[in-house]
C-alpha cells in the first residue's frame, strides 16, 4: 500500500506526492465524512475549463493568490505580478484535514467576488499543460471547495494581460465559511494544526511570499500581526 501521509518538509505538498494521488488518499482515509471528487469528476472539471480557454498560444496562466505563490509544486515557465479583476482574497475556507482538525478547523484563502486581488500569474508552457494541470487539479480540486474559472488579469499598473485560471471559492461547498468574528478567525489561524502544517504558517508564508514580490497586502499584514500577538500571549 502506498504511504499516503504527507511528506515531511516545510510545505508538506510536493509534486510527486500530488501526482501520485497521495493527498486524496490521505484525506479519504482520515476524513471519511468529507466528499472527495472522483477521478472522473475531476477530469471532467479540468476538461471543461480547457474547453472554455479564451486564449490559445504559447501556454496559459494560473493566478496564484495563496499557497501557489510560495509552493507551486508545478513546472512553471515564468512568473509575474498581476491583479485579478472582480475578485478579492479572503480566509473563507475551513479545513479539518490539511492545516486543521475537527476540533479546530484551519482556515485557507479563497477568491470571493468583488474588488481586486494582487498576486502572481504562473505560466505553464503549452507542451506541459496536460501534465501540470493534472497535478494542479489533484491539489486544488481534491474536494469541491473551489470553482475554477478564467478571470481577467492585468499588470499592477493596469495593462491587460488576458485571462488566467483562478480557484474561486464555492459558496455552496460544505467547507465554505462565511465571515467570522475577527477574534475567532485569529484564534483559529493561530492554533489550528494538521498533517500539512499550521494555519499560521500558511498565513505567514503567503504574507511573506507577497512581500518578496514587492506587495504589501493590508489584510494579511494586519491579520498576521494579530496572529503573532495571539501566539505570544499563549506561549
Amino acid at each position: 500500500m502506498t504511504n499516503s501521509s504527507p511528506p515531511d518538509g516545510p510545505f508538506g505538498l510536493t509534486r510527486d506526492y500530488l501526482a501520485g494521488g497521495g493527498l486524496a488518499e490521505y484525506l479519504k482515509r482520515n476524513n471519511p465524512d468529507v466528499r472527495l471528487l472522483s477521478d472522473e469528476e475531476r477530469t471532467a472539471n479540468l476538461n471543461a475549463i480547457l474547453a472554455d480557454r479564451p486564449e490559445h498560444g504559447s501556454g496559459l496562466w494560473v493566478f496564484a493568490y495563496g499557497s501557489l505563490i510560495w509552493n507551486p509544486a508545478m513546472h512553471i515557465a515564468g512568473r509575474h505580478l498581476a491583479r485579478a479583476l472582480g475578485w478579492h482574497r479572503s480566509f473563507c475556507l475551513a479545513t479539518k484535514g490539511g492545516r486543521g482538525n475537527a476540533e479546530t478547523p484551519g482556515m485557507l484563502l479563497g477568491l470571493k467576488q468583488g474588488g481586486h486581488c494582487i498576486g502572481a500569474i504562473l505560466r505553464i508552457a503549452e507542451e506541459h499543460i496536460p501534465g501540470e494541470l493534472e497535478i494542479l487539479w489533484r491539489r486544488e480540486m481534491v474536494a469541491d471547495g473551489y470553482i475554477p474559472r478564467w478571470v481577467e488579469v492585468e499588470t499592477p499598473d493596469g495593462a491587460a494581460l488576458g485571462h488566467a485560471i483562478a480557484f474561486t471559492i464555492n459558496p455552496a461547498g460544505p467547507s465554505y465559511c462565511g465571515p467570522l468574528p475577527e477574534g475567532e478567525l485569529v484564534r483559529r489561524i493561530a492554533t489550528a494544526r494538521g498533517p500539512l502544517g499550521t494555519a499560521a504558517d500558511y498565513l505567514f508564508n503567503t504574507r511573506d511570499g507577497l512581500r518578496e514580490l514587492g506587495i504589501t497586502d493590508p489584510m494579511l499584514e494586519a491579520l498576521g500581526a494579530d496572529v503573532e500577538n495571539f501566539q505570544s500571549t499563549q506561549a
